[in-house]
């Protein structure tokens, strides 16, 4: 039997895109996010990603078992949202805090009911920016839940050090590894890649402009 054979469990609506994988060690389905991804859940399985100075949010509704997590790069996109799961917006915390909680809400999920765990913001790209993206990012989401009347219930944020979070939404169990990072720079790498992609600014010469 193939690892996917033994997923028999669906993916909500939307969230079709994103690698799921059986985990041989935890027995259970396993869906791995990366930056500018988003994943709601509401059966029994494990969200997974890592992070450097990237956020994560896990947000679920004790009530029901409802929950999910998000992974963005940098604060604030200004501009409309794209509505598919899967854009560059959700790299941004504006759209991606926005994103999972109504995803949590159209799932019957209630505000109240939230129990909000962060993770990551670590200054992991000192040797390629003057500027400390983790604190920002900290700072962000900080003041995005509480502008939303919402309380965080557990963090681990900061430090120098990249994280690995495994979440569980129906239960909001998580398990958090701190990676060691003296002799192994390829995460440092990763995101300065990745945040040079989202700063370039588009070659338009191309375009063709519709009226």
């Amino acid at each position: 039997m193939s690892l996917k054979q033994k997923i028999t469990t669906p993916t909500l609506p939307g969230f079709e895109h994103i690698n799921r994988y059986w985990d041989p060690r935890m027995k259970m389905p396993t869906a791995k996010i990366k930056p500018g991804e988003c994943y709601v859940s509401k059966t029994g399985e494990i969200i997974v990603t890592v992070l450097g100075s990237c956020i994560s949010a896990c947000i679920r509704d004790k009530r029901i078992g409802v929950g999910g997590m998000n992974h963005f790069m940098l604060p604030i996109q200004d501009g409309q949202a794209a509505s598919a799961a899967i854009s560059a917006e959700l790299a941004y915390g504006n759209w991606a805090m926005e994103y999972l909680v109504n995803e949590i809400l159209k799932q019957g999920g209630n505000k109240s009911n939230f129990e909000i765990k962060i993770f990551g913001g670590g200054k992991v790209m000192a040797n390629f920016s003057s500027i400390d993206v983790g604190a920002r990012n900290i700072d962000f989401v900080t003041n995005f839940l509480h502008q939303e009347g919402l309380s965080i219930d557990a963090q681990d944020v900061g430090s120098t050090c990249p994280r690995k979070v495994m979440y569980f939404p129906d239960t909001g169990s998580v398990k958090l590894k701190r990676l060691q990072t003296q002799n192994n720079d390829t995460i440092q790498r990763r995101e300065k890649e990745y945040y040079d992609s989202m700063n370039k600014k588009p070659d338009t010469s191309g375009d063709v402009e519709l009226f």
